[in-house]
C-alpha cells in the first residue's frame, strides 16, 4: 500500500466506524447512569456488555490495522 494517506485506507474508515459506534454506546451508558431512574435499572447491564464487545471489535480492527500498515 502506498502512503496516500490514511483516509484513502478503507479500513481507516472501518476502524473508525468501530471507535465511533464505541463512543455512541458509551455516550448512551453514562446518559443512562446520570439520569438513573427506570431505564438505567432495566438497561445498564446490556449497554455495558455491548460497550465491552464494541470495544474489543475496535482494539482487534486497530490492530490489524497498525499490523497491516507495517507491512504484516
Amino acid at each position: 500500500m502506498n502512503d496516500n494517506g490514511l483516509a484513502s485506507d478503507p479500513l481507516f474508515w472501518v476502524v473508525a466506524a468501530a471507535t465511533l459506534g464505541v463512543l455512541v454506546i458509551l455516550m448512551i451508558g453514562i446518559g443512562g447512569f446520570a439520569k438513573g431512574g427506570e431505564f438505567n435499572r432495566k438497561h445498564a447491564n446490556r449497554i455495558m456488555r455491548y460497550r465491552i464487545a464494541a470495544q474489543f471489535v475496535a482494539v482487534l480492527l486497530i490492530l490489524l490495522f497498525v499490523w497491516l500498515r507495517r507491512g504484516g
